[in-house]
Protein backbone atom coordinates (compact mmCIF):
# COMPACT_ATOMS: atom_id res chain seq x y z
CA UNK A 1 0.00 0.00 0.00
CA UNK A 2 2.80 2.14 1.22
CA UNK A 3 6.77 2.32 -0.37
CA UNK A 4 7.97 5.54 0.96
CA UNK A 5 6.86 9.07 2.55
CA UNK A 6 9.00 12.18 1.19
CA UNK A 7 8.42 14.90 3.15
CA UNK A 8 9.63 17.56 5.78
CA UNK A 9 11.01 16.27 8.54
CA UNK A 10 8.95 17.91 11.57
CA UNK A 11 9.94 16.20 14.81
CA UNK A 12 11.47 12.97 16.23
CA UNK A 13 11.33 10.92 19.31
CA UNK A 14 13.75 8.02 21.14
CA UNK A 15 12.03 5.32 18.26
CA UNK A 16 10.26 7.57 15.75
CA UNK A 17 10.17 10.30 13.09
CA UNK A 18 7.17 12.78 12.18
CA UNK A 19 7.23 13.99 8.76
CA UNK A 20 4.80 16.52 7.40
CA UNK A 21 3.45 15.69 3.96
CA UNK A 22 0.69 17.98 2.45
CA UNK A 23 -0.82 18.80 5.84
CA UNK A 24 -0.53 15.68 7.56
CA UNK A 25 1.72 14.06 10.19
CA UNK A 26 2.99 11.10 9.98
CA UNK A 27 4.15 9.39 13.21
CA UNK A 28 6.40 6.31 11.90
CA UNK A 29 8.43 4.36 14.08
CA UNK A 30 11.71 3.55 13.42
CA UNK A 31 14.95 1.59 15.13
CA UNK A 32 16.49 3.87 17.62
CA UNK A 33 19.96 2.85 15.85
CA UNK A 34 18.56 4.90 12.51
CA UNK A 35 16.35 7.77 14.42
CA UNK A 36 19.67 10.43 13.64
CA UNK A 37 19.96 9.17 9.88
CA UNK A 38 16.99 10.90 8.43
CA UNK A 39 18.40 14.62 8.30
CA UNK A 40 17.80 17.54 10.44
CA UNK A 41 14.55 18.97 11.48
CA UNK A 42 12.93 20.91 9.11
CA UNK A 43 14.31 19.41 6.19
CA UNK A 44 13.52 16.72 3.24
CA UNK A 45 13.32 13.26 4.53
CA UNK A 46 12.66 10.55 2.98
CA UNK A 47 11.29 7.29 4.88
CA UNK A 48 10.78 3.65 3.28
CA UNK A 49 7.58 2.26 5.58
CA UNK A 50 6.14 -0.70 6.03
CA UNK A 51 2.29 -1.01 7.38
CA UNK A 52 1.24 -2.85 10.20
CA UNK A 53 -2.60 -3.19 10.42
CA UNK A 54 -3.61 -5.54 13.22
CA UNK A 55 -7.08 -5.68 15.10
CA UNK A 56 -6.87 -2.44 16.76
CA UNK A 57 -5.18 -0.19 14.71
CA UNK A 58 -2.49 0.56 12.19
CA UNK A 59 1.47 0.95 12.48
CA UNK A 60 3.61 2.61 10.54
CA UNK A 61 7.08 1.16 10.52
CA UNK A 62 10.02 3.49 9.05
CA UNK A 63 13.82 2.86 7.47
CA UNK A 64 16.44 4.80 6.05
CA UNK A 65 16.77 2.71 3.22
CA UNK A 66 14.89 -0.02 0.90
CA UNK A 67 17.46 -2.21 2.33
CA UNK A 68 17.40 -1.95 5.78
CA UNK A 69 13.40 -2.39 5.47
CA UNK A 70 13.74 -5.57 3.45
CA UNK A 71 15.86 -7.14 6.16
CA UNK A 72 13.19 -6.23 8.55
CA UNK A 73 10.69 -8.27 6.25
CA UNK A 74 13.37 -10.65 6.64
CA UNK A 75 13.49 -10.56 10.62
CA UNK A 76 9.76 -11.02 11.08
CA UNK A 77 10.08 -14.74 9.01
CA UNK A 78 11.39 -16.02 11.82
CA UNK A 79 9.01 -17.94 14.00
CA UNK A 80 8.39 -15.95 17.11
CA UNK A 81 9.56 -12.14 15.79
CA UNK A 82 6.64 -9.70 14.88
CA UNK A 83 7.37 -6.48 13.63
CA UNK A 84 8.20 -4.71 17.33
CA UNK A 85 10.46 -7.50 18.38
CA UNK A 86 12.26 -6.98 14.51
CA UNK A 87 12.55 -3.19 15.63
CA UNK A 88 13.89 -3.96 18.38
CA UNK A 89 16.60 -5.87 16.75
CA UNK A 90 17.69 -3.37 14.42
CA UNK A 91 17.94 -0.81 17.15
CA UNK A 92 20.80 -2.54 18.44
CA UNK A 93 22.29 -3.65 15.58
CA UNK A 94 23.19 -2.63 12.37
CA UNK A 95 22.00 -4.97 9.17
CA UNK A 96 25.84 -4.80 8.07
CA UNK A 97 27.14 -6.22 11.52
CA UNK A 98 23.83 -8.26 11.73
CA UNK A 99 24.33 -9.99 8.13
CA UNK A 100 27.77 -10.29 9.15
CA UNK A 101 26.88 -12.27 12.56
CA UNK A 102 24.32 -14.52 10.93
CA UNK A 103 26.42 -15.78 8.34
CA UNK A 104 29.49 -16.56 11.02
CA UNK A 105 27.28 -18.31 12.56
CA UNK A 106 27.67 -16.20 15.91
CA UNK A 107 25.07 -16.55 18.38
CA UNK A 108 27.23 -14.39 21.07
CA UNK A 109 27.27 -11.46 19.03
CA UNK A 110 23.47 -11.91 18.38
CA UNK A 111 22.41 -12.52 21.94
CA UNK A 112 24.44 -9.08 22.77
CA UNK A 113 21.31 -7.93 21.42
CA UNK A 114 18.27 -6.99 23.63
CA UNK A 115 15.50 -9.25 23.58
CA UNK A 116 17.88 -12.03 21.13
CA UNK A 117 17.94 -15.00 23.90
CA UNK A 118 19.88 -18.52 23.08
CA UNK A 119 17.02 -20.05 21.13
CA UNK A 120 15.90 -17.08 18.95
CA UNK A 121 19.39 -16.52 17.63
CA UNK A 122 19.66 -20.24 16.75
CA UNK A 123 16.15 -19.92 15.30
CA UNK A 124 17.58 -16.65 13.53
CA UNK A 125 20.85 -18.85 12.09
CA UNK A 126 19.00 -21.08 11.05
CA UNK A 127 16.33 -18.91 8.94
CA UNK A 128 18.57 -16.55 7.65
CA UNK A 129 21.92 -17.37 7.39
CA UNK A 130 23.46 -16.50 4.33
CA UNK A 131 20.19 -14.88 2.89
CA UNK A 132 21.18 -10.70 4.26
CA UNK A 133 24.51 -11.51 2.88
CA UNK A 134 23.02 -12.29 -0.25
CA UNK A 135 20.96 -9.54 -0.37
CA UNK A 136 23.89 -7.04 -0.25
CA UNK A 137 25.87 -8.44 -2.83
CA UNK A 138 22.95 -8.61 -5.76
CA UNK A 139 22.86 -4.57 -3.83
CA UNK A 140 26.52 -3.74 -3.81
CA UNK A 141 27.99 -5.71 -6.89
CA UNK A 142 29.65 -8.10 -4.66
CA UNK A 143 31.82 -6.22 -2.05
CA UNK A 144 31.58 -6.80 1.37
CA UNK A 145 29.55 -4.57 3.49
CA UNK A 146 31.27 -1.87 5.25
CA UNK A 147 30.54 -0.49 8.86
CA UNK A 148 29.81 2.37 7.44
CA UNK A 149 27.27 0.59 5.18
CA UNK A 150 24.11 2.13 6.63
CA UNK A 151 25.60 5.63 6.51
CA UNK A 152 26.08 5.31 2.63
CA UNK A 153 22.67 3.99 2.43
CA UNK A 154 21.27 7.08 3.76
CA UNK A 155 22.72 9.60 2.09
CA UNK A 156 22.10 7.67 -1.46
CA UNK A 157 18.58 7.44 -0.57
CA UNK A 158 19.09 11.26 -0.13
CA UNK A 159 19.85 11.87 -3.79
CA UNK A 160 24.17 12.11 -3.08
CA UNK A 161 25.99 10.18 -5.30
CA UNK A 162 27.13 6.55 -4.09
CA UNK A 163 31.04 6.86 -4.63
CA UNK A 164 31.00 10.49 -2.74
CA UNK A 165 28.96 9.06 -0.15
CA UNK A 166 31.58 6.22 0.62
CA UNK A 167 34.57 8.62 0.41
CA UNK A 168 33.36 10.40 2.81
CA UNK A 169 32.24 8.16 4.33
CA UNK A 170 35.57 6.38 4.55
CA UNK A 171 37.25 9.74 5.54
CA UNK A 172 35.43 10.41 8.90
CA UNK A 173 35.14 6.98 9.55
CA UNK A 174 38.47 6.84 11.62
CA UNK A 175 37.70 9.40 14.16
CA UNK A 176 34.11 8.33 15.35
CA UNK A 177 33.04 4.95 18.17
CA UNK A 178 32.01 2.15 16.91
CA UNK A 179 28.19 1.72 17.63
CA UNK A 180 24.79 3.59 17.12
CA UNK A 181 26.15 7.46 18.64
CA UNK A 182 29.37 6.82 16.39
CA UNK A 183 27.05 6.21 13.15
CA UNK A 184 24.60 9.12 14.03
CA UNK A 185 28.46 11.27 13.98
CA UNK A 186 29.58 9.86 11.11
CA UNK A 187 25.99 10.40 8.77
CA UNK A 188 26.18 14.04 10.42
CA UNK A 189 29.75 14.24 8.90
CA UNK A 190 29.31 12.87 6.07
CA UNK A 191 26.11 15.02 5.61
CA UNK A 192 27.94 18.46 6.03
CA UNK A 193 30.43 17.38 3.26
CA UNK A 194 28.45 16.77 0.70
CA UNK A 195 25.63 19.17 1.50
CA UNK A 196 28.80 21.55 1.41
CA UNK A 197 29.37 20.10 -2.41
CA UNK A 198 33.37 19.70 -1.34
CA UNK A 199 35.24 16.88 -2.65
CA UNK A 200 35.72 13.95 0.29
Amino acid sequence: MFNRIIGRLSGHGVSSVYVLTGGVEWDIAVPTRAAGLFGPLGEETEVYVWLHHYEDGMKLFGFPSERERSIFLDLMKVEGIGPKQALKILSGISPAELAAALDAGNLAALQKVSGIGPKMAQKMVLALKGKLVEADSAEGGGAPASPWDDVVAALVDMGFDRRSAEASARKHAGGVAAGPEGEKELFRLALLDLSAGGAP
